[in-house]
């Protein structure tokens, strides 16, 4: 004889079933959109850091130029003002000039800008610019003068210096 109890626990036992095409589809749907939301995230944080880095470097450079400029203005100030005196002399002049040279040396140091002024030296391709050679007691390939000194700006050349060289004794 049959157990009629038999049937009914078999209904309460789940059976083992795997999961319908549908279902694995729904699923790796899911995750693949969690992905791409978690990569869609990561993109446009690194934009934001992108975009932040560039606007602090933007604002950097415009807070070093309103630096300098400000401390350029004393400069000007002074230059102006030793034009507008009515009746000066040439010595009153003088040393005005030179006062404003101290300023504009003051601003230069203040900012890293550097004169190249090479008598003496050898000759640099990457810092002078031979205009010439001439016949000279020294060495050859020695700068023997400055036409025009040069600078740089954070031992970055602005403007090499031009120089006359000292020719090879023949």
């Amino acid at each position: 004889m049959q157990h009629h109890d038999e049937k009914p626990q078999d209904e309460n036992i789940a059976p083992e079933v795997m999961p319908s095409m549908e279902e694995m589809l729904k699923q790796a749907e899911l995750k693949a959109q969690e992905h791409y939301d978690a990569w869609m995230y990561a993109k446009a944080e690194g934009e934001n850091i992108r975009r932040r880095a560039q606007e602090d470097v933007s604002k950097a450079q415009k807070f070093a130029v309103e630096r300098f400029s400000n401390e350029m203005l004393a400069v000007m100030d002074s230059l102006q003002a030793g034009l507008s005196v009515q009746n000066t002399t040439v010595e009153n002049f003088k040393s005005g000039m030179e006062l404003t040279l101290k300023q504009l040396t003051s601003v230069f140091e203040k900012f890293n800008i550097s004169e190249i002024n090479p008598v003496g030296e050898k000759f640099d391709a990457h810092k002078h610019q031979a205009i010439g050679m001439v016949d000279s007691e020294q060495e050859a390939n020695t700068v023997v003068s400055v036409m025009q000194k040069g600078y740089s700006l954070n031992d970055r050349v602005l403007r090499p210096a031009m120089v006359m060289v000292a020719k090879a004794k023949e």
